[in-house]
């Protein structure tokens, strides 16, 4: 691919020189137009994408209870905000998991006892060290396995599950008064900042797009608060429903689940002329720009390498000598007459070299 030869500007060259320079040449029946300084920079090169507020695979939690029983109360519903501690459900434990925690306990008891008669015993010389190891052992085992229950049921019959963090819930899956066997989930939460935004990036850019690179989330929903992120995934396959390869996008701030955005990817920086987009026009020859040359109007052909909202970057053969017109350029043919008015002092986002 052919690569034209960048040449910034040359020191001491301003708009207010090429003004002069083409004032000289006015005459009557020429086009008006406005004329910029072109200038060598770089701009971010952005990919553009839109997805949604989705909760990350690794910021939700489905809460259960170790032990089957009944679901007496639900306090929330889906989509409401909680915070830690706060109270989610009441829980029941069934029959039969209190009477585990029961038999547990006596047996417990009793194996206290023995272990105290095996002691006595032992002092009197009537038992045996080993019978002593034996007893010590039963005693240690039911304290075990009275100690797991006591952790799975909270030694009550009655439980309340409360929200571990502060979050989102996502799903309520019992309803109130239902039998559930022990394990079932019953209620799932999202963190509150554990929203990232999953856009679709077109198959043809997926390897542009990677890990670490910077993003600004815009909201679509009217809201003028962009949000800074960056990828922290992007899929190896397509999206069934959209066709698209899905990326996901972190942010630091909290985001409303089911929010439309617009996400502004950096994917890389473009290198070279730095001129307004409405500068470059296109037609059947391709992409051009007009320089002014003693007060007439000067084609050249040139290559887009990027633009953002105000600027394009292009590659081309521009004479650093000449002004680029950047309003009025749709009224001019190659060779036409111009008189010229300098653009708004606004310069050209971009960086210097």
């Amino acid at each position: 691919m052919r690569k034209f030869l960048l040449v910034c500007l040359l020191p001491g060259l301003s708009a207010l020189h090429f003004v002069r320079a083409a004032e000289d040449a006015q005459t009557t029946g020429t086009v008006l137009v406005q004329i910029q300084v072109p200038q060598c920079g770089e701009i971010a090169d952005t990919l553009v994408a839109y997805g949604s507020a989705v909760p990350a695979l690794n910021a939700g939690m489905a809460l259960s209870v170790p032990t089957e029983g009944r679901v007496m109360r639900i306090a929330v519903t889906p989509g409401e905000a909680v915070r830690a501690g706060q109270a989610l459900l009441d829980f029941h434990l069934s029959a039969a998991a209190t009477s585990a925690h029961e038999q547990a306990a006596s047996a417990l008891k009793l194996a206290r006892g023995e272990q105290t008669r095996i002691a006595r015993l032992l002092a009197e010389q009537l038992a045996t060290r080993d019978q002593q190891a034996q007893a010590d052992k039963a005693a240690a085992d039911a304290q075990a396995a009275l100690d797991a229950l006591e952790r799975e049921t909270g030694g009550q019959s009655q439980q309340t599950l409360t929200a571990p963090f502060d979050g989102i819930v996502n799903a309520v899956a019992a309803t109130q008064g239902e039998r559930v066997v022990a394990g079932a989930p019953l209620i799932t939460l999202t963190r509150s900042l554990g929203m990232v935004v999953t856009v679709g990036i077109e198959p043809a850019q997926r390897d542009r797009v990677h890990p670490g690179q910077s993003v600004q989330v815009e909201s679509l929903d009217g809201g003028t608060v962009a949000h800074s992120g960056k990828v922290v995934r992007i899929d190896h396959a397509l999206n069934p429903k959209t066709r698209l390869v899905d990326a996901d996008v972190a942010v630091e701030d909290e985001l409303l689940q089911g929010e439309a955005f617009r996400a502004k990817i950096e994917v890389g920086q473009s290198r070279g002329w730095l001129v307004p987009r409405d500068a470059v026009l296109d037609d059947d020859g391709g992409a051009y720009v007009f320089q002014v040359a003693n007060g007439n109007a000067v084609r050249v052909s040139v290559k887009r390498i990027g633009s953002n909202e105000e600027t394009a970057v292009i590659d081309g053969p521009l004479d650093p000598q000449r002004a680029v017109v950047v309003r009025g350029n749709y009224q001019l043919d190659d060779g036409m007459a111009v008189r010229v008015q300098a653009a708004p002092a606004s310069g050209i986002p971009g960086k210097e070299p």
